[in-house]
C-alpha cells in the first residue's frame, strides 16, 4: 500500500507553540517540574513562559502529533500530510502555519477567538528536556470542525489515521470518530500514540474506549509502565515485553488487521509485539555519539513520523522501525523538534 501523495496520512492532535530555552536544576525546582517530564500546566505554572522568553528562547512549531506529521512529510512524497487541531486568532497561529507550509504540510485548523494559540514550555537541562503545556485554544477543538463537508472529505480520501494520546484530554468524540471511521474500511488503518504517563494514568477510561480501534499503537516504555500500572494486578511485576505482548492481544474491532505495539526505550532496544505472535521482537537502536546530542526534544515525535512514514509507504516492521531511528537520530542533532 504506497503512498501517492493525495494527503493519504490525517493526523489529530494540539497545535502549540514550543518556546524552548536552556534553563537549569533551579529553574526546574521554582516551577515543581521533572528534567524528564510532560505536564499540563496549571495557574503556578503560568509564570514559566515569559519566565522562558526572557532567556532568549527559540519559538519552534510544536504539539507532538504536528512534530509526527511534519517529520512524516519530510520523506513522503509532496501532498501526503493533514494535520488538524485548534488554534486561537494571533500572530502565534501565523507562525504555526508558516512553519508547516515551510516543511510541506497541510493544516486545516479550527480558529478559536476567546483563547490564544496554546504554548509548550521546553525546559531542556543539559540532554533532558521537560514539558509544560498550556492548551488554551488547543484545548477547543471540537467535533463539528472534523464534520464540516470539507473536513470530513478529507477524511474520507485519507488511508492512515495518526493520533496523538494529549487529544484525549481535548476531544474524544473527534478522536472516535476516525477510529470508527478507519474500523469500516479494512484497507485503512487507525494509529495512536499514548504521549505521556498521565494519558493512561489520568485518561484511562477514554484510552480504554479507542483500543479495540489501535491498528498501531506506539508509545515509550514510561508510558506503557503507566498503562500497565492503570490495569491494576494483572500487570504488576512484568516487563516491557510482556506488557506489548498483552497489549497487542486485547480485543480488536477491525480483525482484518493484526494490531502492531511499538515501543521505544530511548537507547535501549525497540520492541515490537504483533497481535498472535509468540514473543516480541528487539530492534536494536541506531548509535550517535554523546557529543552530537544537541536537543531531545521531540525525538519520540520524529520516531513515530519516520515509523508512520514507513507504513503509509507500505514498508516492512523492520524497514519502518529503522526509518523512525533515522529521523529521530537526525532531529536529536538540531535544535527543536
Amino acid at each position: 500500500m504506497g503512498s501517492t501523495g493525495d494527503f493519504q496520512l490525517l493526523c489529530l492532535e494540539n497545535p502549540l507553540l514550543d518556546i524552548q530555552a536552556e534553563c537549569d536544576e533551579a529553574t526546574l525546582q521554582k516551577y515543581n517540574l521533572k528534567a524528564n517530564d510532560a505536564i499540563l500546566a496549571e495557574e503556578s505554572h503560568m509564570a514559566l513562559y515569559p519566565d522562558l522568553l526572557s532567556r532568549n528562547a527559540a519559538l519552534i512549531a510544536g504539539g507532538a502529533a504536528q512534530n509526527t506529521a511534519r517529520g512524516a512529510q519530510y520523506i513522503l512524497p509532496p501532498n501526503s500530510v493533514l494535520y488538524i487541531g485548534c488554534v486561537g486568532k494571533d500572530e502565534y497561529a501565523e507562525k504555526l502555519r508558516s512553519a508547516c507550509s515551510a516543511a510541506g504540510l497541510r493544516v486545516e485548523y479550527r480558529v478559536d477567538e476567546t483563547q490564544p494559540t496554546g504554548r509548550c514550555g521546553v525546559v531542556i537541562t543539559g540532554n533532558n528536556r521537560s514539558l509544560c503545556t498550556h492548551l488554551a485554544a488547543a484545548n477547543e477543538y471540537k467535533l463539528d470542525h472534523l464534520q464540516r463537508p470539507e473536513i470530513w472529505d478529507l477524511v474520507k480520501k485519507a488511508k492512515f489515521y495518526y493520533v496523538g494520546g494529549y487529544h484525549l484530554t481535548v476531544c474524544v468524540p473527534a478522536v472516535m470518530a476516525l477510529a470508527k471511521e478507519a474500523a469500516s474500511d479494512p484497507q485503512k488503518i487507525f494509529i495512536m500514540n499514548l504521549s505521556a504517563p498521565f494519558i493512561p494514568q489520568f485518561f484511562k477510561e477514554p484510552l480504554a474506549e479507542t483500543s479495540p480501534y489501535w491498528d498501531y499503537l506506539i508509545g515509550n516504555e514510561t508510558e506503557v509502565a503507566a498503562w500497565a500500572e492503570s490495569q491494576g494486578e494483572a500487570l504488576k511485576g512484568k516487563g516491557v515485553k510482556e506488557i506489548a505482548m498483552h497489549m497487542a492481544g486485547l480485543k480488536k474491532v477491525n480483525e482484518a488487521r493484526k494490531r502492531t505495539v511499538v515501543i521505544t526505550q530511548g537507547t535501549d532496544p525497540t520492541i515490537i509485539a504483533v497481535q498472535g505472535e509468540k514473543e516480541a521482537r528487539e530492534y536494536p537502536v541506531r548509535t550517535i555519539e554523546k557529543e552530537k546530542i544537541y536537543d531531545t526534544n521531540g525525538a519520540g515525535d520524529a520516531f513515530a513520523g519516520g515509523f508512520v512514514a514507513g507504513i503509509v509507504e507500505g514498508k516492512s516492521l523492520e524497514e519502518s522501525v529503522d526509518m523512525g531511528q533515522w529521523l529521530a537520530k537526525l532531529s536529536i542533532q538540531e535544535l527543536g523538534p
